[in-house]
């Protein structure tokens, strides 16, 4: 089922909007992954702060909000890569969709919204079937580089997906067929 989706640049006016959205993706992301009681510190309020700061960062930076009938569904946002041993020059930092929008192709227009066809790497919990399925098929696969990050006091283990210049050459030549 494709559903029709809006995917604009996040505004300041999305705050609220999105700190709601990103806590209920938090919780259908990582009910498995985290303790009820970590994902119980997750704030909406608190996250709309976060999202104020973010919708003012500099043009290298890309934020974009899905909405469908004119609510916010999806988020996603990439911009200069961080690693010391980056390896590509851009990272999808985030992307999430709520749960009842997964399958519609919303998703795609999110990735495709802040994602260069060109190389790029991200980090995705190592249990996440469903993402690791989304970004393989986008041309990543895992650089055997992984690392535990803290998430709201617990840890949560993550591995490095890389979508070589070779591939996002020839993903771009496909999708100009």
């Amino acid at each position: 089922m494709v559903t029709t989706a809006v995917i604009r640049p996040v505004e300041e006016a999305d705050a609220e909007s999105l700190g709601r959205v990103h806590a209920t993706c938090w919780h259908e992301t990582y009910d498995q992954l985290l303790s009820t009681a970590a994902l119980e510190q997750l704030q909406p309020a608190r996250l709309a702060v976060m999202w104020r700061r973010f919708s003012s960062q500099g043009p290298q930076y890309r934020q974009v909000a899905a909405l469908v009938d004119g609510e916010i569904v999806g988020f996603a946002g990439s911009g200069p890569a961080r690693d010391a041993d980056k390896p590509a020059p851009q990272e999808l930092y985030f992307m999430y969709l709520l749960g009842a929008y997964h399958g519609t192709g919303i998703g795609q227009q999110l990735f495709d919204a802040v994602v260069d066809e060109g190389p790029s790497y991200l980090w995705v919990a190592e249990v996440n079937p469903r993402a690791h399925s989304f970004y393989k098929r986008n041309g990543y696969a895992h650089d055997t580089h992984e690392q535990d990050q803290e998430v709201l006091g617990e840890q949560l283990h993550e591995v490095r997906l890389v979508r070589p210049r070779a591939l996002a050459r020839r993903l771009s030549l496909a999708a100009a067929k």
